[in-house]
């Protein structure tokens, strides 16, 4: 559990330091998600922090919109999960998600955290900070990928899959064999890395 807590908060920190990071006048640049800005990437890390509360009966707090402040949006939704993790009974409890039966810690875990890592990256590309993802993130990301069964992979790959409008996974990028570890992770999920 301790290490999904600080998994988590290494990635939100990350995160929130690219929100952060971002100069006024970037917010509506175009990302490597079709159709999304850099304002709409953090909407959707906020969205899904809303996502990883609803099946354990809870929701967002009051927050400014990310339209008018997507820092202190950003900030309002880490906090939220945040003081779930906090509670051991809490992170403990489980309830069925979409991707099964499984507890708020391992469901975080499983999915906003390294959505934090794949976005962030598309937020730096968007905003012109800097691409690199750490590379234990890399590693650990990539043997994860590469052992998710490739009938899941294909429902992961299909929109609309998860509900209406949900694309989990864009097609993947061909890159040759030799291209650097991370640069093959974003392809997987569906991000030109050149």
């Amino acid at each position: 559990m301790d290490e999904i807590v600080e998994r988590y908060r290494a990635h939100a920190g990350a995160f929130e330091r690219k929100v952060a990071g971002v100069v006024p006048g970037r917010w509506d640049a175009s990302s490597p998600c079709p159709l999304w800005t850099a304002r709409d990437v953090v909407g959707h890390v906020v969205d899904m922090h809303g996502v990883m509360l609803r099946p354990f009966g809870r929701g967002l707090s009051p927050a400014p919109p990310v339209k008018e402040d997507p820092l202190g949006a950003f900030r309002a939704a880490r906090a939220d999960v945040e003081a779930v993790l906090a509670d051991p009974a809490r992170a403990a409890a489980a309830v069925e998600t979409p991707g099964g039966r499984m507890t708020f810690a391992e469901h975080v875990d499983q999915v906003v955290s390294d959505d934090m890592v794949i976005h962030g990256w598309d937020l730096a590309r968007a905003t012109g900070q800097d691409e690199t993802i750490d590379p234990a993130d890399v590693e650990r990301m990539w043997a994860d990928a590469r052992s998710i069964p490739a009938d899941l992979v294909e429902r992961l790959r299909t929109p609309g899959a998860f509900g209406p409008g949900v694309e989990i996974l864009g097609p993947e990028v061909p890159l040759p064999p030799d291209a650097p570890l991370q640069h093959r992770l974003l392809a997987f999920f569906g991000r030109d890395p050149r």
